[in-house]
């Protein structure tokens, strides 16, 4: 039932799934808080069953739940923005408390029983009560509750033995400090600044294998020999230590679902998806890959041949680590992108202002900055100076339907990376009073410095639309009960809608709206941005057939037999199967591929979800993207409804047809109409 979850990518998520914390440093409040739930759990378990209704049962669960996030999400959240160290730990003790609490919940038979007692009563609900009865039996059966006793004790002793495996898998990973000398030659090409930064002697630098380190080396360093080395340790580091905690985590996971009645770990998984089980998956890639295989095959001989014009060597392979350099080449001299020159049209502040004029005229809403305000309304006081607080307001009632804090820029001790979390579900009380959405937008954008203004990347500029794109989704949700809020969704459709407003950032029409030079205040150039679209499907087969990899990895690994597995093996053979490329022996790919604890069976949900963000935005491309009669059309079919109807339904109904592939396929540079 924890519902307080930050909207991440995959890769970060994963990196933040365990944090280690004392009992004895949780907060007051939050103690408190658990408190009354229990005391609210108690109540429900104490009615007789002839007395059991919807609101006093199921509804009261949603009511304990709400109310619990309610109470303390932002105690929680501060683990990720709080400059003082002491309340981050706290509230990271917090959230284990929490997290807890929330897993023994549904493992208490006598809750079970409460439910299930209402439950024979065969009530006739509809809408989001029919819903969320639905959805409380599924999650106690996949708790395990409708197992006998004994099952019941070998499925807690198994978790028990995965989450401590999991802790382990993820240390491996991430406290893995192998460091590459390089020489001064080996890194022609890597921004000075980032090479002065280096601990060096002589002219030997020590390149520890951190992502900001390895993605610019992998971009920018001309010397292939280099770009191996940190491409294959980059994989090397969970290394054989992980391979055995790895074969360990497959086996439990299949005995997990087999006590459960799944025939694999991947069917567990997928149940509450869209995907609903393992054999929709591979549906998904039998039909994709031959498709995206041609793209691949033309993009391979474009990097090849420009590769052998790199080296001046023409018999030159071309390798996996060569990919990256070359896409990064091919943008500078064939599509003449400069992303520098780029830059000096992405001033932050104009593109926070357009991002918020585009938002407020599409859906027909107006932000207040009520920032000093929050206080005296009993929303918690922002936590640094420059966090903003806003609030929001539909514009056809003038009534106010939620609320956002805005914290953009960096400090000591903040999440580095940017996200969207929600704080507060939209919730109606038993008593007819509405609660709110609340969330909160958090990024990293630079600073003005020496009067100077602070300038934003274009791929910075597509993550901010993204992450506001969740913020969106939390705001406009107008669901009745807690659970269905927002952007609780299916796991695999949750991306959707954030990915869909990425497009916003590459259309011309958009940019000319609020990009504009810093100095002389000329719109951004048609010709730059032709370029820059054009330069937007560089490698985009080769690109996709790595994601598809790892998706199909992680769905081979996870629908062996009793987890009985050779993931080496598998890993290789997958390499050969969705790449272009021959999988390197002892890399150990796997072993480094920290998703593989916190969204085991789940990888393929980043491609899947592209295809009906593709096909969603494909409506806006018809009707304008700043039209908002298209807006408030998404607004209500899809927005509105939060986690209320299955992601399936609502999307027919949004496009008055069943999904398809076109969109996503003409976003990778390929023509749907000739792939056959």
């Amino acid at each position: 039932m924890n519902r307080f979850t930050p909207l991440l990518t995959l890769g970060l998520c994963a990196a933040l799934s365990c944090f280690a914390a004392a009992q004895d440093n949780v907060p007051a409040s939050v103690t408190a808080a658990l408190k009354k739930a229990d005391d609210a759990v108690a109540k429900i378990v104490a009615i007789p069953d002839g007395s059991r209704t919807f609101l006093n049962t199921v509804g009261a669960m949603d009511d304990i739940a709400t109310q619990l996030d309610t109470d303390t999400a932002v105690t929680v959240f501060m683990q990720f923005v709080s400059s003082d160290p002491a309340e981050r730990d706290a509230a990271r003790a917090a959230d284990e408390a929490i997290s807890d609490w929330q897993t023994h919940l549904l493992k208490r038979a006598d809750l079970f029983a409460a439910v299930n007692a209402y439950a024979s009563t065969k009530p006739v609900l509809q809408g989001e009560q029919e819903r969320l009865l639905e959805f409380t039996l599924r999650d106690f059966r996949r708790e395990g509750m409708a197992l006998d006793p004994d099952k019941r004790k070998a499925l807690e002793d198994i978790e028990d033995r995965l989450n401590k495996l999991y802790i382990e898998f993820d240390q491996n990973i991430d406290e893995d400090e192998t460091t590459v000398p390089l020489g001064i030659d080996e890194l022609a090409g890597v921004n000075p600044a980032v090479v002065a930064g280096l601990p060096h002697t002589a002219s030997v630098y020590m390149v520890q294998l951190t992502e900001p380190l390895y993605e610019e080396i992998m971009e920018h360093d001309s010397v292939e020999v280099a770009r191996q080395k940190i491409w294959t340790l980059w994989r090397r580091r969970g290394g054989t230590k992980n391979l055995k905690v790895l074969s360990q985590i497959l086996k439990l996971r299949s005995q997990e679902a087999n006590l459960l009645g799944y025939d694999n770990y991947a069917d567990y998984v997928l149940e509450p998806r869209m995907a609903k089980n393992a054999a929709t998956v591979a549906e998904f890639y039998k039909e994709l890959r031959p498709i995206v295989d041609k793209k691949a095959k033309l993009d391979y001989a474009e990097f090849l041949d420009t590769e052998r014009k790199i080296s001046h060597n023409p018999h030159a392979d071309l390798h996996p680590w060569d990919v990256v350099y070359i896409e990064d080449q091919l943008a500078k001299t064939k599509y003449a992108v400069d992303f520098r020159k780029v830059q000096e049209y992405l001033p932050v502040d104009r593109v926070v202002k357009g991002l918020f004029g585009i938002t407020q005229s599409l859906y027909g809403i107006t932000f207040h900055d009520i920032t000093g305000q929050e206080g005296q309304l009993s929303f918690p006081k922002v936590w640094a100076p420059d966090v903003k607080f806003y609030e929001v307001s539909d514009n056809a009632t003038g009534k106010v339907i939620g609320h956002f804090y805005c914290d953009l820029f960096p400090r000591p001790g903040k999440y580095s990376h940017a996200a969207c979390w929600s704080l507060w579900e939209r919730k109606v009380w038993p008593d007819g009073s509405v609660q709110l959405p609340l969330s909160a937008i958090v990024a990293n954008l630079s600073k003005p410095l020496d009067g100077k203004p602070a300038l934003l990347s274009h791929d910075d500029t597509v993550t901010f639309f993204h992450e506001f794109g969740h913020n969106l989704h939390n705001l406009l949700t107008e669901t009745t009960i807690g659970r269905f809020s927002g952007t609780s969704v299916e796991q695999d459709f949750v991306e959707a809608p954030s990915q869909m407003f990425e497009n916003w950032v590459w259309t011309p029409s958009v940019l000319q709206t609020f990009a504009r030079h810093y100095k002389t205040g000329e719109p951004f150039p048609p010709a730059l941005l032709k370029n820059l679209r054009a330069a937007r499907t560089v490698g985009s087969g080769l690109d996709t057939e790595g994601q598809f990899f790892l998706g199909l990895m992680d769905q081979r690994l996870h629908t062996a037999p009793r987890g009985d597995v050779d993931t080496e093996k598998v890993m290789l053979q997958t390499y050969r199967d969705a790449t272009q490329f021959t999988g390197l022996p002892e890399t150990y790919m796997q072993a480094s591929f920290g998703h593989l604890t916190g969204y085991g069976a789940s990888y393929y949900g980043y491609e899947w979800s592209l295809v009906y963000s593709a096909d969603m935005f494909q409506r806006f491309e018809q009707l304008g993207l700043l039209n908002p009669k298209a807006g408030m059309y998404y607004r209500r079919k899809i927005l509105s409804h939060g986690g209320s109807s299955d992601a399936m339904d609502m999307l027919v109904d949004y496009l008055g047809r069943k999904p398809n592939l076109g969109a996503y396929l003409r976003q990778l540079g390929i023509d749907p109409d000739t792939h056959g």
